[in-house]
Order: C-alpha cells, then structure tokens, then sequence
C-alpha cells in the first residue's frame, strides 16, 4: 500500500487505471461525422435477422428447384436475353457473386472503421486474400442443384483478372465449381453481343442461356437480373412493375444495405459529386411521415 494515501482512495485509483487499459483500439475522434454505413454493416455481421432472411431465400428457392427442372419452358432469363429455345438445354443457375455467395461485410467494416471508402486497389488486395465467408443458407442450396445436375454459373463483376482468386475462394467455402467456364466476370467477351458498359451483365446472361436453360437467377441488386437502362428511382420502378412477379420463383434477391445502384439513383448517379452532395441527395429522397 502506498504510505500516504488511504485504502479506499488508493483503491479508487487503481479501478480507473485499469479501466482505461481495455478502451477499443479505434476510437472515432472528436467531431467526426458518423459513419452512413456503420448500422448496414453492422446489420449484415451482428444480427440473426440478416441471416434469418438469407436462409430463408435459398431454402425457398430450393422448395421451387424441382418444379423447375420438371417444367422445360421454364426460364428465368427475360425474353430480350433469350435468342434460342430453353427446351431440351441442360439446366442452370446464374448467380452473383458478392452478397450473393460470398459475404464481402470483412472488407466493409475496415472502411467503417478506418474511415476510408471503396477504392480498386483495396477491393482487389480483398478479393486476393480469399477470405470472404459463404452466405448463409447458399450451401444447402448450391449443393441440391449440383446433386440434380444443375450447374452453377457465376456471373460477376470481379473482374476477368480475378478469376482465379475468385474461383478459389469459392472453392474453399465449398461452393460447386465445375470448371473455369462457370465464372463469367466483367470485361468477358461474348461474341454477337453489344452492351453499354462492361459491367452491365445482360450478355453474359445470354452467353448461359445459349448453352442452358436457365431456371433460376440470384442476386443483390436489379442489375443481376435484368438490363437497368435506366437508372432512376422512376426507372428502376417501371423494371419491378414489369417484372416484380419473377421475384420469389425464377428470381432470387439477397438482402444487401451497405451497397447498390440503388444509391447513385437518387443523386443522378454523379459520383463526382462530393460526399456531403451525396449525403444531402439522399436525405432530400428520404419520405417521412406527415
């Protein structure tokens, strides 16, 4: 005991010394603006919700499999995608990669944390690791359609460059891989076929289904599974109203808040804009209650 300090007041020092001890390693600084993204992540890592309604959607999915596979005029590409007959073609899957199979939030709570936001060079220093984790319930389900000769295509924009690491970490989750052919990543030529952009999906879409019938499609965002030509909250609404009836049987969705075109649609899809522009479209698209 030191010699000059009572017990209870020698006590009290020691308590707030090792309180501090065991502060978190990052601490958001004094003023810092709160992070948008921080309840989606969040979300996405903590709560049973999230995994609820991923599992749900796969074993859903699973229960129409084989109405599916029995039906050979079912087809989950749109009639604009599709330039020959599905009948008789070997049944497929298309689905997306990120949020889709393979849970990218890891990669989010480092710019949560850090205070930084999405960048190339970060994002393919993530998808080299190979360490994203497999979204709940897409094994069980991935596993039942190869088991009924149902191959999986991934369709994805990682792109063509990472397809190695890609079709390894897939792998390593254990999700069915038959073979290179099976990841179609941005950039991938398809002859016959034009397109806006690189990263718009639709002919890799008909690349499947020139060879398959394609029973169903998942995804995270409209893109996944139909040309978004227009790219605005009227727009993307016109796509669901005519559409919308695919979802639940030959189109899956995946729950995915931290990400999406979804967003830029509300701020005229600038990314020049700065962030607080952003911010201040998006607030200006919230609807609250009058």
């Amino acid at each position: 005991m030191h010699p000059t300090l009572p017990r209870s007041l020698l006590l009290a020092s020691v308590l707030v010394l090792a309180g501090c001890v065991h502060q978190p390693a990052r601490l958001a600084s004094p003023g810092a603006q709160a992070d948008d993204n921080l309840n989606a992540v969040l979300w996405m890592q903590a709560s049973q919700e999230y995994r609820a309604a991923s599992i749900q959607t796969w074993r859903a999915a699973l229960l129409q499999l084989d109405r599916a596979l029995a039906d050979p005029h079912w087809d989950a590409l749109v009639p604009s995608e599709r330039a020959n007959p599905p009948a008789d073609l070997p049944p497929a899957v298309i689905v997306d990669i990120d949020e889709t199979v393979l849970d990218n939030s890891p990669y989010q709570a480092r710019m949560v944390l850090d205070g930084t936001t999405y960048d190339s060079g970060t994002w393919a220093a993530w998808v080299d690791e190979g360490k994203a984790d497999a979204i709940p319930g897409v094994l069980e389900f991935t596993r039942a359609a190869q088991a009924r000769g149902v191959t999986v295509f991934y369709l994805s924009n990682r792109t063509e460059a990472q397809q190695a690491p890609s079709l390894a970490n897939l792998r390593k989750v254990g999700l069915p891989v038959a073979g290179e052919h099976v990841f179609l990543g941005k950039g991938a030529e398809v002859p016959g076929c034009t397109q806006a952009s690189s990263g718009d999906k639709q002919c890799r879409r008909q690349l499947v289904g020139r060879s398959h019938r394609v029973l169903m499609q998942f995804g995270d965002q409209l893109g996944d599974f139909v040309e978004v030509s227009d790219n605005t909250p009227p727009g993307r609404d016109r796509l669901m109203s005519e559409h919308g009836d695919w979802f639940g049987e030959r189109w899956w969705m995946l729950p995915n808040p931290t990400y999406g075109d979804w967003q830029p649609a509300v701020f005229g899809n600038d990314w020049s804009l700065p962030p607080q522009a952003q911010r201040a479209a998006k607030l200006r698209a919230l609807r609250p209650a009058r």
